[in-house]
């Protein structure tokens, strides 16, 4: 598949990267030419600098025969321009946009994307994913990651194992003997700054951060046996009255059950815009910095406290003096993956990466067909893969201990009809299933072989 990607930023850096790593034909375009320079030096991708809105420059991109176009620029107007000239001078058939602007996104204006006006098949928006990744993350406060998958049936689940963890240096494979109705499967584990797949004999340490696929049913007992008890979510303090701040919160007081939110925001007009959208969340304008403001938020008070501000060290700094002040958990909005290694020496219990969620959710929309779902883990270092079972599939109609899945490949969930299957061994594998894979970002391509989804499901 021939594929223009507009924008080498972190974004388009880490799609192009996953695209050509699956032998596609990926060209990126930047108007900068140190950023084309790093993707086409360090990917096997082309890069042209120019402007992406430019026909001409989408000419030399190779528009005239491409199959679909990413329009990632740091720029909405830029990538509703360069979608319109894909579809009106290009005929590109598939055309996804990032869009910010919280105007452009409101639903009453969704005609304007229709094929005869502004033509976008798919239209992402990064504040939209960040604020559902942190309510994931305020639903579930013991975790540091979290995704749902099998339509909410199943769910992935980052945890960082401590010391009071009951099954320390216990093998996996006696998981499934002491808890045997427990439907949760280990799939990966980050320890000593690497990732990888664990083997039943494998144990989990303090220290690691160890990934689940959890049925939704067992999950508060899954993260009881890991020394996690589940505690509902009563009163959250959100620094950064913004694009997420405010989706947020208007989530939070539309929920049936109550959850007192405050909000406090630095810039007098964003406080007042939030403050006007509102109804039952309090909003303070001041320095989320500012102790004495954080007292008046009655922070010692607060079940968790969600720093979203546009600054990553503004958002590390109010979670850890938020922490300081009694807050019983904190999660901060980090662009800068460099900065993810010291959440765990400032207390930090978990942080959102705009950027993986973004990257999440254009591959969820790229791997259409039988794929149905992907969300990165890490800095792109492995997926979850949500995918439908075919009839000619290799593994369709064997058990799961035949199947010869790469090393860095583990079946996380299986559902078949309504029903979640416990992962065993024995457990055949149908047509029709639909199965939850993590695979390392090397044994990707093979899982695709193994699925039997070809390239023009891509």
């Amino acid at each position: 598949m021939k594929v223009i990607i507009c924008g080498a930023g972190q974004v388009g850096w880490q799609i192009a990267r996953h695209l050509s790593g699956e032998r596609n034909d990926v060209f990126v375009v930047d108007n900068n030419p140190d950023l084309v320079r790093r993707a086409t030096d360090t990917l096997d991708v082309q890069g042209i600098a120019g402007f992406a809105s430019y026909p001409d420059v989408l000419d030399r991109a190779g528009a005239r025969d491409a199959d679909m176009i990413i329009a990632a620029t740091y720029s909405d107007e830029v990538n509703m321009v360069t979608c319109q000239v894909a579809h009106s001078v290009f005929s590109i058939p598939r055309k996804i946009a990032r869009l910010r602007s919280r105007s452009y996104l409101t639903a009453i204006y969704s005609d304007l994307y229709r094929r005869d006006h502004m033509p976008i098949d798919v239209v992402i928006s990064p504040e939209r994913e960040v604020a559902d990744a942190a309510l994931q993350r305020l639903a579930l406060p013991a975790a540091f990651d979290t995704e749902t998958f099998l339509g909410g049936e199943a769910q992935l689940i980052g945890v960082t194992i401590e010391e009071d963890c009951p099954i320390v240096n216990t093998p996996l494979r006696q998981l499934t003997d002491l808890f045997s109705t427990l439907r949760a499967v280990a799939v990966g584990v980050f320890r000593d700054r690497r990732l990888f797949a664990p083997e039943p004999r494998d144990q989990l340490f303090v220290g690691d951060a160890a990934y689940f696929v959890c049925h939704k049913d067992d999950i508060k007992r899954l993260l009881e046996i890991l020394g996690k008890p589940y505690r509902p979510q009563e009163r959250v303090v959100l620094v950064g009255g913004g694009n997420v701040g405010l989706m947020v919160a208007r989530e939070l007081e539309s929920r049936a059950t109550r959850i007192r939110a405050k909000i406090i925001e630095k810039d007098r007009k964003i406080a007042e815009r939030a403050a006007e959208a509102l109804e039952k969340t309090i909003v303070l304008h001041g320095d989320g910095l500012d102790a004495a403001l954080l007292a008046e938020a009655n922070i010692e008070r607060a079940d968790a406290v969600l720093c979203v501000t546009d600054d990553d060290k503004t958002n590390m700094l109010a979670a850890v003096r938020a922490k300081t002040a009694g807050a019983k958990m904190s999660i901060s909005l980090i662009n800068d993956p460099t900065l993810v290694t010291l959440m765990e020496p400032l207390g930090i219990d978990a942080f959102i990466n705009p950027r993986a969620t973004t990257v999440s959710s254009i591959l969820r929309h790229i791997r259409h067909g039988r794929v149905r779902a992907v969300y990165s883990i890490g800095d792109g270092e492995a997926e979850v893969i949500e995918a439908e079972v075919l009839s000619t599939s290799p593994i369709s109609g064997r058990r799961i201990r035949d199947i010869e899945f790469p090393e860095g490949v583990l079946v996380g969930a299986v559902k078949r009809g309504d029903k979640i299957q416990k992962i065993t061994g024995g457990l055949r594998i149908e047509e029709g299933d639909l199965i939850v894979l993590f695979a390392m970002a090397k044994d990707v391509p093979e899982v695709e072989r193994l699925l039997q989804v070809s390239i023009d499901f891509f």
